[in-house]
């Protein structure tokens, strides 16, 4: 179980070590964004936390804790949607989801209720591992920080990437042409997310313990415009047609 303070690149080294298993140039390794947050010291004692007479008011109609709804306030930019058990609300990250991406399941709890945000920088926390694993190994590795996201007229949770480093997380083919010669005007492959989706089916969502795992064969190529971030995946809001 991971602490804060932490130092994951020790911790997933002498996990692999311990299980036969060395990482390989080139290598992706998929991190959960919980080990992450825990490491960083995101987690927070309710009992901390003072709600707002918004956050009070808020926690009313949707039948939550307002502790936990004030946190979720502070965590965000705006509230899309709300009803009993569930608030809709773009994270300050940019990234739209429930809750503000913050958790309460897999946490350690003994000492009354606690809640667990979302890394700072997650983009940051995975070039610091990443860099980490080089200045061990010598090693070029690609990172992807995983979290859980459900999507909109989809049922059911999938792994998306929140935060990367050294890999291309959008492989733009626009400009390109068909197998039939024809020009494509749209095509924006999401290779990071298509990634975290394969690690979490390895890692699981629940009681599986395994948060890390490494992705091998794949290029870690670089994009036209350099190496990229989690953060562009986000679409702008001037395109979002959903607001």
């Amino acid at each position: 179980m991971v602490r804060a303070d932490d130092d994951l690149v020790t911790l997933v080294l002498d996990a692999l070590a311990a299980n036969g298993q060395t990482l390989k140039d080139g290598d992706c390794v998929c991190l959960a964004q919980k080990i992450v947050s825990k490491a960083e010291g995101r987690q927070v004692a309710l009992a901390s936390v003072t709600p707002s007479s918004e956050a009070e008011a808020l926690a009313a109609e949707t039948d939550k804790d307002p502790r936990l709804v004030q946190l979720i306030l502070d965590e965000s930019t705006e509230m899309l949607r709300k009803k009993p058990g569930v608030l809709i609300m773009r994270h300050r990250l940019g990234l739209v989801g429930a809750h503000a991406g913050i958790d309460q399941s897999n946490i350690e709890h003994a000492g009354g209720e606690q809640a667990l945000l979302l890394p700072v920088d997650p983009d940051a926390s995975a070039s610091r591992f990443r860099a980490g694993i080089e200045a061990r190994t010598g090693l070029n590795v690609g990172v992807i920080i995983t979290d859980s996201a459900n999507r909109p007229w989809r049922l059911g949770t999938i792994g998306i990437a929140i935060g990367a480093a050294g890999l291309s997380v959008l492989d733009d083919h626009r400009g390109g042409r068909d197998s039939y010669g024809r020009e494509l005007k749209v095509t924006l492959i999401n290779r990071a997310d298509a990634i975290a989706s394969m690690a979490t089916m390895v890692m699981g969502e629940t009681t599986e313990r395994l948060p890390v795992a490494v992705v091998r064969g794949l290029p870690l190529v670089v994009g036209r415009n350099g190496e990229q971030t989690a953060a562009i995946i986000n679409r702008p809001l001037e395109e979002d047609l959903f607001r």
